[in-house]
């Protein structure tokens, strides 16, 4: 969806900002999700099944959404703490993106947006979340192709993990994660939501 309308686009500013709070960028961000070393691509989920019982990890991460504009995107995350304890959390969701045959895309996730657009980095805070509390992160990237003898990459599946290290669970891109030949991706840091 291409919004040419600015009030529009006024809103989807004003809705990117109020979820965005980016951490700065350091040398860590500069990681290529292969660094985290070797990942199971995610599996198509069967036509019957439904929503499972709270995972054991006593979370749950989906979509809420993306907005495009201009060639810049952003696509909201949501935690849900499902469990019955409370969960904590003090940094970035870990991601991986698959193309349209499960194979990992090659992209460097940049903890923050300096790298994507200006004007939205704050460093992460601790998030406690009681049962039943939410968190909310944001993906941002831009479709954009600088380089003409390099090949656009588009993800069609994402993962997301809460943090370094723990499980991840698949969750819908609303749509392909059209990177151009950028090569990147930005993630803000977890908010209490």
């Amino acid at each position: 969806m291409i919004l040419r309308d600015t009030a529009a686009w006024r809103r989807i500013s004003a809705t990117a900002a109020a979820a965005l709070v980016l951490g700065a960028c350091t040398a860590e961000d500069h990681r290529s999700q292969a660094e985290d070393g070797p990942r199971k691509p995610p599996t198509a989920p069967s036509p019957s099944a439904s929503i499972d019982p709270c995972p054991a990890t006593g979370v749950r991460i989906r979509s809420t959404g993306g907005d495009a504009a201009m060639g810049l995107r952003a696509l909201g995350l949501e935690l849900i703490n499902c469990g019955d304890r409370p969960y904590q959390l003090n940094g970035y969701p870990v991601l991986h993106v698959f193309d349209e045959h499960r194979e990992p895309v090659l992209l460097r996730v940049v903890n923050g947006g300096k790298e994507i657009t200006s004007g939205f980095d704050q460093p992460p805070r601790e998030v406690t979340l009681a049962p039943n509390d939410r968190a909310t992160a944001v993906l941002l990237w831009r479709n954009l192709v600088t380089d003409p003898t390099v090949v656009a990459t588009n993800g069609e599946y994402l993962t997301v993990a809460p943090a370094a290290g723990q499980p991840a669970e698949e969750v819908d891109p609303d749509g392909p994660i059209d990177l151009g030949n950028t090569g990147r991706i930005g993630v803000s840091a977890w908010k209490k939501g």
